[in-house]
C-alpha cells in the first residue's frame, strides 16, 4: 500500500502544467463506441480512472492505441463484447457511460450498475428513465442494466434532477437516435460542452450545450474526428488553494479560466490576489486569509468538487465559515481526518461550520475518497510537522503525478510505499 509523506511549512512558488480533466476525458473516450471510425484524442490525462475505463473499452473490442504524448487513439469498428462487467465498473462510476453509445449504436448493452467513492447515492435510474422514453426496454437483474432497442427515437425528456453522467449518456445516445431529442433540465457543466464539441466534431448535431435545454437532432451514422480534451477545472482549482494556504504564488498554465469563476472569486473574498489570462490563472497570497462561506450547486455555481479544497483553506483562514454541501449527502468524512490535524469543525446535518486555528499538526490521516485526498494534501502542507496520508489510491484517481507537480513549486512530499 503507498502513501504520501509531506513535510509542511514550504511556500509553494511558480508554474504548474494542467492535465486534461478527468471528468471530461471519460465521456468523451466512451463516443469512441458510437463510431466504426477512429477518434483521436489529445491530451489525455494519465490516471487510474482513465487506465481502467481504456481497459474496460478494450474488453469490449475498441483497439486503443496510445503513445508518450498523452494521446489516445479508440477505433470502435468491431464491438463483439457489449458488455460492461462488474470486476471492471465496481471501482469508477462513469463506466455507466459505455451504456447509452453502446445501445444506440448496436441495439443492446449489458453493464454492471456502477461503484466508485463512497460520497453518497448517485443513482442511475434517471439513465434508465431517459432510455426509456427514446424507445429501450430495459430490465435490471442480478446487478445488471439489460438494455434493447432496434433503434431509439427521439423524445422530450424532463429530467428530474440535474445529472452530469445523465446528460452526458442520453446526449450520446440521442446522437444516433431517429428524430430529435431534448433534454431539459440537462447539466451545464464545461465537461458536457467539451462532449458535444467533440460529438459535433464526429458528426452529431447538438444545439445547446452549456444551457439547461439541449436539442440533438439524431444522425444515421458518426465519423472519426481529432479532438483536444479541456483543462482540468478541479486540478487547477486544487493548486489554486495551495499557492494560497501556503502563502505562495502559483501560475496555472494550460488552464481554462471561464470554467472556474466561482472558485477565483471565493480566492479573492478570502485575501488572495487572483489574476488570469487567455489560459492561466495566478493565485498569489502571503498566507493570512479570511474565512469564506461555500454553498455547493450544480454549474455555475460553486462546484461539490471543490468543496473539501475551501474546507482545509478555511481551517487555517481567520473567523469562521460555514459550508454547505447540497449535491452528495455523504461528502464530509474527511472532516474527521481534518480534526487528526487539529481542524475545529462541526457538522450539523448537510453544513459544516469551521472555525479557523492558528496552525495544523502533522499526523496519520486516511484519504476516504478522491476530493478528500486533495484536501488533506492541502492541510498536509501547510501543517507543522509530518504528514502521512494513508490510501492514496483515491488521489491516484483524479490528480495526474500530483506530488512531482508539488515537488517542483517546492514542496517537500514524497510517495512512499
Amino acid at each position: 500500500m503507498e502513501s504520501l509523506l509531506i513535510h509542511g511549512g514550504n511556500k509553494l512558488t511558480g508554474e504548474v502544467r494542467i492535465s486534461g480533466a478527468k471528468n471530461a476525458a471519460l465521456p468523451i473516450l466512451t463516443a469512441a463506441l458510437l463510431s466504426a471510425e477512429p477518434l483521436q484524442l489529445a491530451n489525455v490525462p494519465h490516471l487510474k480512472d482513465i487506465s481502467t475505463m481504456l481497459a474496460l473499452l478494450g474488453h469490449m473490442g475498441v483497439r486503443v492505441t496510445l503513445d508518450d504524448q498523452n494521446r489516445v487513439t479508440l477505433c470502435g469498428e468491431s464491438i463483439p463484447n457489449k458488455d460492461a462487467p462488474y470486476e471492471m465498473v465496481k471501482t469508477m462510476r462513469a463506466a455507466i457511460l459505455v451504456l447509452g453509445p453502446t445501445l444506440a449504436r448496436f441495439g443492446e448493452a449489458r453493464v454492471s450498475m456502477p461503484g466508485g467513492c463512497a460520497i453518497g447515492s448517485r443513482p442511475v435510474d434517471l439513465h434508465i428513465k431517459g432510455l426509456q422514453a427514446m424507445g429501450a426496454e430495459i430490465h435490471i437483474e442480478h446487478g445488471y442494466i439489460h438494455a434493447r432497442a432496434k433503434r431509439l427515437k427521439g423524445a422530450h425528456i424532463a429530467m428530474d434532477m440535474v445529472t452530469v453522467t445523465g446528460t452526458e449518456n442520453l446526449m450520446m445516445a440521442a446522437s444516433l437516435a431517429d428524430g430529435t431529442t431534448v433534454l431539459a433540465n440537462a447539466a451545464r457543466e464545461p465537461e458536457i460542452v467539451d462532449l458535444a464539441n467533440c460529438l459535433i466534431a464526429m458528426g452529431a448535431k447538438i444545439e445547446g450545450a452549456g444551457s439547461g435545454v439541449i436539442t440533438i437532432h439524431g444522425v444515421p451514422a458518426l465519423h472519426g474526428a481529432q479532438h483536444s480534451v479541456m483543462p482540468d477545472r478541479i486540478e487547477t482549482g486544487t493548486f489554486l488553494v495551495a499557492a494560497a494556504m501556503t502563502g505562495g504564488r502559483i501560475r496555472a498554465t494550460h488552464a481554462q479560466p471561464d470554467t472556474l469563476v466561482s472558485v477565483m472569486g471565493k480566492l479573492a473574498d478570502a485575501g488572495a490576489h487572483v489574476t488570469s489570462g487567455e489560459d492561466w490563472i495566478e493565485v498569489e497570497s502571503d498566507g493570512v486569509l479570511n474565512a469564506v462561506d461555500v454553498r455547493t450547486a450544480p454549474h455555475p455555481a460553486f462546484p461539490t468538487d471543490m468543496q473539501a479544497q475551501f474546507m482545509a483553506l478555511n481551517c487555517v483562514a481567520s473567523g469562521v465559515a460555514s459550508i454547505t454541501e447540497t449535491i452528495f449527502e455523504n461528502r464530509f468524512m474527511h472532516v474527521q481526518e481534518l480534526r487528526r490535524l487539529g481542524a475545529n469543525i462541526e457538522v450539523t446535518g448537510h453544513t459544516a461550520l469551521v472555525r479557523g486555528v492558528p496552525r495544523l499538526d502533522g499526523a496519520t490521516v486516511m484519504a476516504t475518497d478522491l476530493r478528500a485526498s486533495a484536501c488533506l494534501v492541502l492541510a498536509g502542507l501547510v501543517a507543522a510537522g509530518e504528514t502521512t496520508i494513508e490510501r492514496i489510491y483515491h488521489l491516484d484517481r483524479g490528480y495526474e503525478r500530483i506530488e512531482e507537480k508539488l515537488t517542483q513549486l517546492g514542496a517537500r512530499i514524497q510517495r512512499v510505499h
